[in-house]
């Protein structure tokens, strides 16, 4: 199951298909006893879908069993017992991927020539992602991070494996005859090592920004340092062994600092939200958001984490609340406001549940 939503990922997502584009969302959930009820809920949405596929009279046969075999195939792949909050299924004629969210989603079917991203595109937003890249003279990892976790992320190369290692650098004996410490982090080779690294994740960072945090030993901190550019505005995690660690050490040694920056931006964001006030830049709710989302006037987009909102639209300029179910109902008007203020170069910021009581859980700071 896929995790990580790059810019160039969610290009290709985005593409148009040869219909049908079959896109699968639904609930899930990581504990006993709410999780007993997923297999049973997954298997009756992709009946559903192949439901619609078979009364849909513009689809002709052989590629509509050929989406129905992607279906099958997506289901195979799914392991629930790792389950998060939301689980997207994205068919179309010879191929299939399954995204697991840390988001909940609307149990809903689509059939388009193209997929249904935006539920993608705010969940990732909400996770606020970063980068881990945990250093050693020999050894060099890379983490893609999340809400909870961390996990291994071959972007870039990585891991990169040095090799070759002068025998003479190591000689334990050696050093301490002519009073020296050892240490892997003098010798030429390493600091090239090192060297190559910084330029390996300088192109990660190009192609995918996020926040950088750098684990190692002070030794190998202060080195990449010296010989590159990208950590020096990282976040640096004095913690040796993790270039070689598990997923859970990492997310352990980086957890307290992540926390500390998330309480650090939303701070500064609800300072911002109370400068617009004053400057008479400040929207509220989601009616209000929707219209200045659409005009594209909005460069801050603050949203509570857990803040959903079902609504239709009364034929106006206006949405009102609606029920789960509802015809015309848009179960994730939040989700596409997100990427609505994405898309139109705005910051999207999500907070913890009751920062934007006063606002009704969505807020923004207007461009004018």
């Amino acid at each position: 199951m896929e995790h990580a939503l790059s810019p160039t990922t969610l290009t290709e997502l985005r593409r148009p298909r040869p219909y049908p584009a079959v896109s699968v969302l639904t609930p899930t959930h990581r504990r006993e006893p709410e999780n007993a009820q997923d297999p049973v809920r997954l298997r009756n949405v992709v009946a559903e879908a192949k439901k619609q596929l078979e009364a849909d009279p513009a689809i002709p046969r052989d590629r509509r069993l050929d989406v129905a075999r992607q279906l099958d195939q997506a289901l195979t792949e799914i392991d629930l017992a790792h389950a998060e909050d939301g689980l997207v299924i994205f068919a179309a004629p010879g191929e299939h991927q399954v995204w697991s969210l840390a988001r909940p989603v609307p149990e809903r079917v689509v059939l388009s020539d193209t997929f249904l991203t935006r539920n993608l595109v705010s969940a990732q937003a909400a996770e606020q992602p970063f980068w881990v890249l945990s250093v050693s003279a020999d050894h060099v990892t890379l983490w893609s991070g999340g809400t909870d976790r961390v996990s291994e992320d071959h972007t870039g190369g990585f891991p990169l494996t040095r090799l070759t290692r002068s025998r003479e650098n190591f000689d334990a004996e050696r050093q301490e005859r002519v009073g020296d410490q050892p240490s892997t982090f003098r010798d030429e080779g390493t600091r090239q090592f090192l060297r190559e690294a910084d330029t390996a994740m300088s192109a990660v960072l190009r192609e995918t920004p996020r926040p950088l945090y750098v684990t190692g030993e002070t030794a190998a901190l202060s080195l990449m340092d010296e010989v590159g550019s990208v950590t020096k505005s990282a976040v640096h995690v004095p913690h040796g062994g993790l270039a070689h660690g598990t997923p859970d050490a990492v997310w352990q040694a980086v957890r307290p600092l992540v926390a500390a920056e998330a309480r650090k931006n939303t701070d500064a964001v609800t300072r911002e939200l109370e400068s617009a006030r004053g400057h008479r830049a400040f929207a509220a709710g989601i009616d209000e958001l929707w219209q200045s989302a659409r005009e594209g006037r909005v460069r801050l987009l603050a949203v509570e984490e857990n803040f959903r909102v079902t609504v239709r639209d009364d034929g106006g300029d206006h949405l009102v609340p609606a029920v789960s179910g509802d015809l015309d109902a848009r179960e994730d008007i939040v989700d596409e406001i997100v990427e609505q203020c994405l898309e139109t170069g705005a910051e999207v910021r999500f907070v913890p549940d009751g920062t934007l009581a006063d606002a009704d859980g969505i807020a923004g700071v207007l461009r004018y």
